[in-house]
């Protein structure tokens, strides 16, 4: 039976910790990239001058070389190696393999041995920071819900690294967050993906070249929010309309913008932020994030995107997704899913949780189990470990091995940084999770998380449990010289 459970809107919030180098709706590495050669230009218009004018300051946290042992390791890559070792070079994957894998001298060694070890998990639909905790008016920053377009705004300019909810969630295995806006309108603004350390700006936390994502609304939210205030869009087909419009408008933007480029006569167009986010699509530099529950509506916006010439990347929620698994499939699409949400809406009501093993089951498909829930975030291994049953008992062959790519290394091609993490392979960041038991056991805990090689999170010393600075400030946590001090190490 699929479970029932009530959507809430109740996201947490993160800090500063460990030193200085640091879908709701509107109802109830070092450095960045290199700068701009010419600020005049669009970014995202002209690969050439492409920058971003927010760049990451991301530095990894203190690491060292290890090599992990003993372990059964899960790579991510459809592999299962028992006794299995793991070797970290300068915050990288340097080698994977059995028990005769060379470790270098000098390197320290975890002995792992009745544990296991998986790539640092991912959460591709996350709204930690822009809806942190506590859930309170002054904190909901997740909806620009002033228009049904509003693909101008970034979901990072609304981001408090504060939010208690990334230290959970890194409790929980997590590494590596895609924050989205929420889902009120047609073109919900862009996500930004970040890498879950403590810091104290948003930039600290920003994936170095991590693509930017649009957050994209199908379906009852946009028409709900505006039908309801006798705007457009109301309905469906009001819905397919103002998309249709707005991609017409960033064309002729773009063609405006490869003109000027290309002969450089007179001034340059004027920037339009709106125009400037969907002329990144168009071009291909910015990856579309779709909310989107039902197979025919799914269906709508591929056909909307063959007639504009972009392609989506992953459609969110998918309830529905398991009707057209094999149209997602030859299309290239990921969907990210839920095993056990349902029933919430109309649009949710057609739910299995055989969901994601149907989905996988197609040919070239790329299953993803999501959260958009700063509680689930914690716990995406269980969520992962019931699509794996659902799928099993619906009679699909479906090993550990691979179902651990439902929540790594699919994740990550879904939001465009597969090259860099999601499993563990030579030459990857070292995002790596040691796990008490089998991930996909009830039992299992996170004892050790490491982002790029450092220690993160240790579930055995305090030390390595970050408190952000919110927390200490409040009643019962007792800001003193000492804990300030232990929060920074």
């Amino acid at each position: 039976m699929i479970r029932h459970h009530l959507r809430g809107v109740g996201l947490a919030a993160l800090a500063c910790a460990l030193g200085l180098s640091a879908c709701a709706t509107t109802e109830p590495d070092q450095g960045g990239t290199a700068p701009a050669k010419d600020r005049s230009l669009a970014a995202g218009l002209d690969p050439a001058t492409r920058s971003d004018p927010y760049p990451s300051t991301y530095q990894p946290l203190p690491r060292e070389n290890f090599a992990v042992v003993g372990a059964t390791v899960l790579t991510g890559t459809d592999r299962k190696i028992e006794n299995g070792v793991v070797v970290v070079t300068d915050g990288k994957i340097a080698a994977v393999g059995d028990a005769s894998t060379p470790v270098p001298a000098g390197y320290r060694l975890i002995e792992a041995r009745g544990r296991y070890v998986t790539p640092g998990i991912i959460d591709v639909h996350s709204h930690l920071g822009v809806y942190p905790s506590p859930g309170v008016q002054g904190m909901s920053d997740g909806n620009e819900a002033t228009s049904p377009n509003t693909a101008q705004v970034w979901a990072e300019h609304s981001l408090w690294p504060q939010d208690p909810g990334f230290n959970t969630a890194r409790a929980g295995g997590v590494t590596t967050l895609h924050i989205l806006p929420g889902s009120a309108n047609l073109f919900g603004g862009r996500g930004v993906t970040i890498r879950n350390t403590p810091s104290i700006t948003m930039q600290g936390m920003k994936f170095p070249q991590a693509p930017y994502t649009l957050k994209m609304a199908c379906g009852e939210n946009p028409s709900r929010v505006y039908g309801g205030r006798n705007q457009s869009p109301a309905t469906g087909m009001g819905n397919m309309a103002g998309y249709r419009a707005a991609f017409i408008a960033a064309r002729e933007y773009k063609a405006k913008w490869d003109k000027w480029q290309a002969d450089h006569e007179g001034s340059p167009p004027t920037r339009n932020l709106q125009n400037e986010t969907l002329a990144g699509v168009l071009d291909g530099s910015i990856l579309i994030q779709n909310h989107c529950y039902r197979a025919d509506e799914m269906a709508l916006m591929m056909d909307m995107a063959k007639e504009f010439g972009y392609r989506i990347t992953t459609f969110h929620h998918a309830t529905e997704a398991y009707k057209l698994a094999p149209q997602l499939a030859q299309a290239g699409v990921c969907a990210a899913m839920w095993t056990g949400w349902w029933g919430f809406k109309m649009e949710a009501l057609d739910a299995i949780e055989e969901n994601a093993a149907l989905v996988d089951a197609a040919q070239g498909s790329c299953a993803v189990i999501h959260s958009d829930d700063a509680e689930l975030t914690q716990r995406l291994n269980q969520e992962a470990a019931a699509a794996l049953s659902a799928g099993r008992r619906a009679g699909l062959n479906i090993s550990e091995e691979h179902a651990i790519s439902w929540i790594t290394s699919n994740a990550a091609k879904a939001i465009g940084v597969a090259d860099q993490t999601g499993s563990l392979e030579a030459g990857k960041r070292a995002d790596v999770v040691i796990w008490s038991a089998d991930p996909f056991s009830i039992y299992a805990r996170a004892d050790q998380v490491f982002i790029d090689g450092a220690l993160a999170f240790d579930r055995t010393n305090p030390a390595y449990q970050p408190t952000s600075d919110f927390e200490l400030g409040q009643p019962g946590y007792g800001l003193t010289a000492a804990n300030v001090a232990e929060g920074a190490r």
